[in-house]
């Protein structure tokens, strides 16, 4: 059973121009995104060759991050955006329920308190089935400040998600200032978001929260030993100190490195007890590596060449670690066609 919990919405181009015309109308008006049944199952259908390619069972669908709009003006937009994305997954996995499973986007707008996502939220989760949420830390999307994921800013969504028992991807969305593109701003993002949680009292105030971080948690293990060197000084309320790397463990990380040095060191410094199987199939890594003659992000065979890897802890990173971190996701599963 192999689950890749980092994948996207593969959808037709009637989605996007429904963007546009949100975008052009500001929210103003009723619109209703124009995706017929025909075109969504032809677009479906063709994800799933894409996963079939790689031996792939089931992919966990979340939105494009560079089209979440998180910082549109007027702010009105986002949530009905949200929606129409969420509804968009929520008729791709009724499809293919057996292949694909929602991770929901959340209406969290630059500048507007966390709790404007609720409403989408419980819709998500309670009428759509969904079972996890994509969290980005940086709602302005490089134009503005956030508080941090380790603020308290953030606890009233995370004491939704832990009475809700599912857990949230994090995954920064779009960058709109001149320094960096939203590929550097999405590694960027997820590096601020684990210092911040690593300082913070979060997984103190809420034991039972589960985060997965896009990735394989920006530069880290890269530079893990600058945040080791930084971390000495961290002490317990009892009086002894906590490594890096143990307090590190706190969180979950896929496996979205489309390079084997980094995935390998990825596994051992945090090991493969708390890394989940993802590819982004198809996105930024579906392209031919000439030296292998697979696309980068066919990445089960590289996994199945470590071998300080055991057989037990192979199933875990392809699928025993999905069933910790996603209780509502059905498994095991097995391919078939439209439902």
């Amino acid at each position: 059973m192999i689950v890749d919990c980092h994948a996207h919405l593969f959808a037709p181009e009637g989605l996007y121009a429904f963007r546009a015309d949100l975008l052009a109308d500001g929210g103003y008006h009723p619109l209703t995104p124009k995706v017929s049944q025909r075109r969504l199952e032809t677009f479906a259908a063709r994800n799933v060759e894409y996963m079939d390619s790689v031996g792939t069972d089931v992919q966990l669908l979340s939105p494009r991050p560079y089209h979440a709009m998180h910082s549109v003006r007027p702010a009105r937009i986002l949530p009905i955006w949200t929606a129409a994305t969420n509804d968009v997954i929520a008729r791709t996995v009724a499809l293919y329920p057996n292949r694909f499973a929602g991770v929901a986007g959340l209406p969290i707008g630059a500048g507007q308190p966390v709790e404007v996502c609720f409403d989408e939220l419980h819709r998500a989760i309670d009428e759509l089935g969904f079972v996890g949420v994509c969290v980005n830390p940086d709602p302005y999307e490089g134009t503005g400040f956030t508080p941090g994921l380790g603020d308290e800013f953030w606890y009233p969504l995370y004491a939704e998600l832990v009475e809700l028992d599912v857990p949230a991807l994090v995954h920064a969305a779009g960058c709109f200032n001149e320094r960096e593109t939203y590929s550097e701003h999405f590694i960027t993002e997820e590096s601020v978001a684990i210092m911040s949680l690593m300082r913070s009292r979060v997984f103190d105030e809420f034991p039972d929260l589960r985060i997965v971080v896009a990735h394989g948690g920006g530069s880290v293990p890269y530079q893990i030993g600058r945040w080791q060197a930084d971390w000495s000084h961290n002490e317990l309320s009892d009086g002894t100190r906590e490594d890096f790397t143990t307090a590190l463990r706190r969180l979950w990380f896929d496996t979205v490195l489309h390079h084997p040095l980094s995935l390998e060191l990825l596994l051992r410094t945090v090991g493969p007890d708390r890394c989940l199987f993802g590819t982004e199939r198809p996105g930024s890594g579906t392209s031919p590596n000439p030296r292998t003659g697979r696309d980068y992000d066919d990445l089960k065979p590289v996994i199945d060449g470590f071998d300080f890897l055991t057989d037990a802890e192979r199933t875990a990173v392809f699928a025993g670690n999905a069933r910790t971190v996603y209780p509502r996701l059905s498994l095991p599963v097995t391919a078939s066609s439209p439902a």
